[in-house]
């Protein structure tokens, strides 16, 4: 495989009034282009900092990042992020918000085509209907859903998903994880997703990787697990497939002693 995004020993670690706390401790990966990748991990294991260096919003204290070869060190457009909390502003509609990002992204084009292309991605998340409302009249769901298509309407080479359906219930996040899925084979996009929850790893992930305790304090990553089950996949079939028992037997091992969300 031709690592697309390609992360090497990377490190890094907080100091505060208590001392320093290291986080990531020589954190080693490669993606290939168009692969969804999932890290997942208990709380405290580094999941956000790792997402943070990667958007280039934080420099890691030792190690390199690059993308397409070429080395990260700061944001660029290349590179969107879904966070768990949905970031819109409220004072702006559903269009508006999206558009926020294609006017960034693409500042040569015309006002129609901007607006154009930030009313394809309403569609396509779903949210045609509610093109004109504001955050505050939307449910969990659908703010999602519209921080889903801002990230994807700047176009990036990674999309990077930060624990993105972690705070809604149950049904909405399922709904949303087959949106995301179907997402994700039409348009074929990098993605990284960082999650603590086993079973959306496994229904939307090709590889998970795992954030488990390093000699020396701090979290690296294990090595890759394929999920090796047929697309599309369900919640239902999930706990009859013996790929997905060996795989969940595999991260519960490495993530030990630390404890893991996950359904029994």
């Amino acid at each position: 495989m031709t690592a697309f995004l390609a992360l090497h020993d990377v490190a890094k670690a907080f100091t505060d009034a208590r001392g320093t706390t290291p986080v990531l401790a020589a954190v080693d990966l490669e993606v290939g282009e168009g692969e969804l990748v999932a890290i997942i991990g208990a709380s405290g294991s580094g999941k956000t900092t790792l997402v943070s260096i990667v958007a280039g919003l934080t420099p890691p204290d030792r190690g390199a990042v690059t993308l397409a070869g070429a080395p990260v060190t700061g944001p660029g457009l290349d590179r969107s992020v879904v966070f768990q909390s949905y970031s819109l502003l409220p004072w702006l509609t559903v269009l508006e918000n999206v558009q926020l990002a294609v006017d960034a992204a693409r500042p040569d084009w015309s006002p129609a085509a901007r607006r154009a292309r930030a009313e394809h991605w309403v569609r396509v998340v779903g949210l045609a209907a509610a093109t004109a409302q504001h955050p505050a009249a939307l449910s969990g769901g659908m703010r999602q859903r519209v921080s889903v298509a801002r990230g994807l309407a700047v176009e990036p080479r990674l999309l990077l998903l930060d624990e993105p359906f972690s705070a809604l219930d149950a049904l909405t996040r399922a709904k949303l994880q087959g949106e995301l899925a179907r997402l994700w084979a039409s348009e074929r996009r990098t993605m990284l997703l960082i999650t603590n929850d086993l079973d959306e790893a496994c229904l939307l992930a090709d590889r998970i990787h795992v954030l488990m305790p390093a000699p020396g304090g701090g979290h690296r990553l294990s090595e890759g697990l394929p999920v090796e089950l047929a697309r599309p996949r369900t919640a239902s079939t999930l706990n009859r497939e013996p790929a997905y028992q060996h795989i969940r037997r595999e991260v519960f091992a490495r993530l030990a002693p630390t404890r893991l969300r996950a359904a029994s």
